[in-house]
């Protein structure tokens, strides 16, 4: 790994700034401590350090990397904002995993009206393997007719139904998904694709619209058809910003809301 940070800038040493080919135009100019971070990222998508683990000190990735521990540190700060991190105190910086009781929310902003927000009691409605429709596969960057894994369920809180989900995974990513699985599996759902399928949700777009409940998401919601859903179309991404899922959920707001921080 020692030699990475040279190929990353075409052969030039650390801090020497991107140097221009003999042969070709200049690569853009990346700052020193964005070429850490993205070294560090490429040992996180690699496995190096897997999700939960402890990676090395600033000064151990400064020795490594033959940088300075600030660059480090300011590289690992944007990884922490960034949620593919997180640093404890007195402890070290460990890779961030869905399993940590905050990252849980990370990915759902439907909260309650009032008291904390908590896990919701799932209900698998159907698994099966279809094959990718053109929007899902454009979405998705594959291919129309690819082989997908379709996912239907309803969670609930304190027995309420309020969240209709409907998800499409690459076939090939997640080859032995089953309900079963899903079914026996009791934390979350990210979780799961995290732990058995090595795949790691780093980041999401959302759609957002107002509908009316149609006769079929009526019956599963247990309200009455026409009642306002609020609609939203989530794009989830791993590293590399490679598309992994495509998530359609309809939300019930009578005691919940949308939470979103702006920074």
């Amino acid at each position: 790994m020692s030699s990475v940070l040279s190929n990353l800038n075409n052969g030039s040493a650390p801090g020497a700034g991107a140097g221009a080919s003999a042969s070709g135009p200049s690569p853009t100019f990346s700052p020193l401590y964005q070429q850490i971070k993205a070294l560090i990222t490429q040992s996180l998508q690699s496995g190096e350090w897997k999700p939960g683990e402890l990676i090395p000190s600033e000064v151990e990735l400064a020795a490594r990397f033959k940088v300075s521990q600030g660059t480090v540190r300011k590289a690992i700060d944007e990884l922490a904002q960034e949620n593919l991190v997180v640093r404890r105190q007195g402890k070290g910086t460990f890779v961030a995993t869905h399993h940590e009781v905050r990252a849980q929310f990370r990915f759902l902003r439907l909260m309650p009206d009032e008291g904390e927000p908590h896990s919701a009691d799932n209900r698998v409605i159907d698994v099966k393997r279809l094959r990718a429709p053109a929007e899902v596969a454009r979405l998705l960057e594959m291919k129309s007719g690819d082989p997908m894994i379709f996912i239907k369920r309803v969670q609930s809180f304190d027995g309420v139904p309020t969240i209709l989900e409907e998800l499409w995974l690459p076939g090939v990513l997640f080859k032995g998904l089953t309900a079963e699985r899903l079914i026996e599996y009791k934390g979350p759902m990210y979780g799961l694709f995290e732990t058995e399928f090595g795949t790691r949700m780093i980041r999401a777009t959302e759609q957002l619209r107002a509908v009316c409940a149609d006769e079929h998401a009526a019956q599963l919601l247990e309200i009455a058809q026409g009642t306002p859903l609020l609609s939203v179309e989530r794009v989830s991404f791993t590293y590399g910003d490679k598309p992994v899922e495509v998530r359609r959920c309809l939300y019930l707001t009578t005691t919940h809301h949308y939470q979103n921080e702006l920074s």
